[in-house]
């Protein structure tokens, strides 16, 4: 119980209770944590903060509050993985803090892995519940998002293999505008919309239901998934923020999503009056991604954890935490409750029809998994732009490096990457190849960099984007990622002038070279505007990290590609 106790100045302030509870005599209040997929992350946020304004209580008047922390399904499931295997083979201790009580991911496929993941640790307890034991609180059914001129072309009974065989939206309906087909959709590895899609692509592939799949149909269909897969133009860790990108950037950088039904609505309500609206096409059959509650029976959730974590379930079901599902863009799960923003303004619709897809074997998504990343996932190649100068000195240098050592570690066999360290001076690029060629030498490499020098930064971006012009490949994603805490000192290039040089690379080219900054350090280091500017002009985005944040930003980054 020591590890779900929290009481702290906000919780007391928001119950209206005396820090200790000292005054009144009431008992603290606990807090439990609820790991969720990206999807339910809005919600989970808003219902805890209705919860903690009237919270359920325990037999001995405990008060129960909620935590939220998101994260991609598969993020989800490979940190439980972690805490099971150290809980249960020794080295971690079932009351640590960092174990979440409640958990949910965006999907059956997800739930089926973790389940499978857990009993191979141990194969006699039954540790996740199965589906139909998980409570549902929404759901939000995969769908096309794209604009409505080229969403005819999509309502078809075999949309993945239209894709696979057309490189224009003509080519699936003859009166659709001359666009080419761009397709963006996540991750696998990490996001359950991308696993969940292509899921249906191998089924559809296939000519079989998910649940009938099997290895053998997995390998026999490799070369019509990459066949899918050559429309990429971005891969990404967050539905929404994909989903976001495709609506700012517009039909050319990606004129076909494959989202949730909530992430349509979403970029529908906050739309500016210039911007064209979006629309759902719902595929004939299509998963309804179910997000459930899932309560581990396990040792690291104690009896009384377990009775406050049915308390915060049963709230989250009833009609008033609901609606707040509904507000977000989901269907809630009780059905009592309308889908208020699923409607046609919003670009959904309201009655649309499907037939709802099951999860495969987990050995089976486990090949299907393994055959995107070694097969059928589109090449990337990267140059990843590293500030070196004299601004880094300290804890900067050391926490970018750990970043670039945890990128490379998980770049697959069909991506390259290219470092590039600058100060007042560029440098040759030290290559990386997927599958661990070169590992050695770039862990070297990473190890050996040193904070001196100015900061020609607009020179070193320009340096990123040549290279990847001079040595790129038919059919790869392009991106340049900077890295930097600083401002340019010393460019022979200048704002302007790199711009229109990214221009003529850009995303109105078949170049297609997408640049991402980072800034990095302390406000005043460097300047966001400039960075902003940098990233949106050329299909990119702009963040912010700190040494605490780098590694995780670093690391999304390193799914878009």
């Amino acid at each position: 119980m020591a590890r779900a106790l929290r009481l702290a100045a906000l919780t007391t302030a928001l119950l209206g209770l005396p820090i200790g509870g000292c005054n009144l005599g009431a008992p603290p209040a606990m807090q439990l944590e609820m790991l969720v997929g990206s999807a339910l992350k809005g919600f989970c946020h808003e219902a805890a903060k209705a919860i903690a304004q009237s919270p359920p209580r325990l037999a001995d008047r405990t008060p129960v509050l909620l935590r939220c922390r998101a994260a991609g399904s598969g993020d989800v499931v490979s940190e439980m993985e972690t805490h099971a295997r150290g809980v249960l083979q020794g080295g971690q201790a079932a009351e640590d803090p960092r174990i979440p009580t409640l958990l949910s991911v965006d999907g059956e496929i997800y739930l089926d892995l973790l389940r499978h993941r857990l009993q191979r640790l141990a194969p006699t307890r039954e540790l996740i519940p199965p589906p139909a034991d998980a409570p549902a609180l929404a759901s939000s059914p995969m769908v096309f998002m794209t604009t409505p001129a080229l969403a005819k072309g999509l309502d078809r009974a075999d949309p993945f293999t239209a894709l696979s065989r057309s490189s224009d939206h003509r080519q699936l309906d003859p009166s659709a505008p001359p666009q080419p087909i761009r397709y963006v959709h996540t991750a696998p590895t990490r996001s359950n919309s991308g696993l969940q899609t292509l899921v249906a692509m191998v089924a559809e592939v296939a000519g079989k239901r998910p649940e009938a799949l099997t290895l053998a149909d997995v390998q026999a269909h490799g070369a019509k998934v990459a066949a899918i897969q050559r429309h990429v133009t971005r891969y990404g860790s967050s539905t929404d923020e994909l989903a976001r990108a495709m609506h700012r950037n517009g039909p050319f950088w990606a004129s076909v999503g494959s989202v949730y039904e909530s992430s349509v609505v979403a970029v529908n309500a906050s739309r500016q009056g210039d911007q064209e609206p979006l629309k759902a096409v719902y595929p004939r059959a299509t998963y309804a991604s179910t997000m459930r509650a899932i309560l581990p029976d396990a040792p690291w959730v104690s009896p009384n954890e377990k009775q406050a974590a049915l308390l915060l379930i049963e709230r989250l079901q009833r009609e008033d935490m609901q609606r707040l599902a509904a507000d977000q863009g989901l269907r809630p799960a009780n059905p009592a409750v309308p889908p208020s923003r699923v409607t046609a303004a919003y670009g959904a619709d309201p009655r649309a029809v499907y037939d709802s897809l099951r999860a495969p074997k987990p050995e089976v998504v486990e090949a299907i998994i393994a055959l995107w990343r070694n097969q059928a996932k589109k090449p990337s190649r990267v140059a990843l732009v590293v500030d070196s100068s004299g601004s880094m000195k300290g804890e900067k240098l050391p926490a970018a490096q750990r970043s670039l050592q945890a990128y490379l570690a998980q770049i697959g066999p069909r991506d390259t990457v290219g470092l590039f360290d600058f100060d007042n001076r560029l440098r040759p690029p030290m290559v990386v190849t997927g599958g661990g060629a070169g590992a050695d030498l770039a862990g070297r490499f990473i190890a050996s960099l040193e904070a001196e020098g100015g900061t020609v930064l607009y020179d070193a971006i320009q340096q990123g984007r040549d290279w990847l012009r001079s040595t790129r490949r038919p059919g790869e994603i392009l991106a340049v990622v900077v890295l930097t805490d600083g401002q340019d000192n010393g460019s022979r290039l200048s704002l302007e002038g790199l711009g229109r040089e990214l221009q003529r690379s850009g995303f109105a080219s078949d170049e297609r070279i997408g640049v991402f900054t980072m800034g990095y350090g302390n406000q005043g280091d460097f300047d966001p505007a400039v960075l902003r500017r940098i990233a949106e002009s050329n299909g990119g985005d702009f963040t912010t990290g700190t040494a605490d944040s780098i590694r995780r930003r670093m690391e999304d980054l390193q799914m878009a590609f």
